[in-house]
């Protein structure tokens, strides 16, 4: 197993708002997820394994990362600018994606969550994007990253992903 792996990660409580079950779901599975297969090297850093702690501070999204022993390694502050129309888009078709299981048709709800993942993809290229230089990470991560940063976004009371 390489060294280039996130063994934690932490997400700061007072940025998290209470959310649905559906919400709340989704971020342990991507936690546990990310704990068990993940990619993710600091750029010009010897490696990991590392810590990550995720929050918010001043509508910026901040990567806390440290190393295995609770080092600080580094610490990198991107802007949600970027994040926020697909993230709205994400907790619309979430919405929708939801509402439709309790009332519409098997082939109506495959449609939308076809629609969901298509945005939840472009939610991961954009993490992709932004880490690039600073964290070498897989798409899977990217992903899991996503769903972590759209809890996180969520705790701000702009979006829902859930009613």
């Amino acid at each position: 197993m390489s060294d280039n792996r996130l063994i934690s990660i932490e997400i700061d409580d007072t940025t998290l708002a209470a959310s649905g079950p559906e919400a709340e779901h989704e971020r342990r599975v991507a936690i546990f997820d990310l704990i068990e297969d993940n990619v993710f090297g600091v750029t010009e850093h010897a490696g990991g394994p590392y810590r990550l702690g995720l929050s918010l501070q001043e509508r910026k999204l901040v990567f806390d990362i440290s190393d295995d022993a609770g080092a600080p390694v580094h610490t990198f502050i991107l802007s949600m600018s970027p994040f926020r129309s697909v993230i709205r888009d994400y907790f619309m078709i979430c919405e929708s994606y939801y509402d439709a299981i309790r009332t519409q048709s098997p082939h109506q709800i495959e449609a939308i969550d076809m629609a969901r993942r298509g945005v939840h993809n472009e939610g991961s290229e954009l993490v992709e994007e932004r880490l690039r230089g600073k964290v070498e990470t897989d798409f899977d991560t990217a992903r899991r990253l996503f769903t972590l940063i759209c809890a996180l976004h969520h705790g701000t009371g702009r979006g829902q992903l859930t009613n």
